[in-house]
């Protein structure tokens, strides 16, 4: 649903983008997401602390978005455009096993997000590898979808406990969704190949 922004993003992360790419390579960024993903386990799973966790959900979203946008102005290396999804996914296990340590979901509903949120991104890799394109985001919920459920059930959990448990059962069901939806795409994209 955010994807149809994204051109209004990756305008206002020019400039960052810009400047940054005179001293880091995206790699060495996309590396560096993997640090608010270890904070965010810390701050989930050993200070159970929401409000931190949300916050460092924030932070990697932001460390993200300046990785593509250093990307974009050095072009993306082969080697790039794998490392930044499985940082991608190494980030989203760390946010969830924080999440589960710090007792504020079930391992049920959170083994079925993690579950989700790989196929998600797993079914878009195997379709772009197969049909050799991807046209636009598909599905109800990517990636940044699914990571603001997380931080909006971490601020709700002030004022509604059981917030965020029902925002990874959201993040969830939604992540199964967008599998199906991508499924369906991929479909049409094969026809009867």
């Amino acid at each position: 649903m955010l994807g149809k922004y994204r051109k209004y993003e990756q305008k206002f992360m020019k400039p960052f983008g810009r400047t940054l790419s005179k001293i880091f390579t995206a790699n060495q960024i996309s590396v560096l997401t993997l640090l608010f993903g270890l904070l965010s386990l810390y701050t989930y799973g050993f200070l159970r602390n929401p409000f931190y966790g949300a916050l460092s959900i924030l932070l990697a979203g932001f460390v993200d978005m300046l990785d593509g946008a250093v990307a974009r102005e050095t072009k993306p290396t082969k080697f790039g455009k794998i490392l930044d999804p499985v940082m991608d996914r190494y980030n989203e296990f760390l946010i969830l096993l924080g999440i589960l340590m710090g007792g504020f979901s079930t391992s049920f509903w959170i083994l079925i997000c993690m579950v989700g949120m790989l196929m998600s991104s797993y079914v878009r890799a195997r379709a772009e590898s197969v049909t050799g394109m991807w046209t636009k985001a598909v599905g109800l919920a990517e990636r940044q979808e699914k990571l603001l459920l997380l931080v909006a059930g971490s601020l709700i959990y002030y004022y509604f406990r059981p917030g965020l448990h029902y925002s990874v059962i959201v993040c969830a069901l939604l992540s199964h969704f967008t599998v199906i939806q991508r499924m369906s795409y991929a479909k049409k994209l094969t026809g009867k190949n």
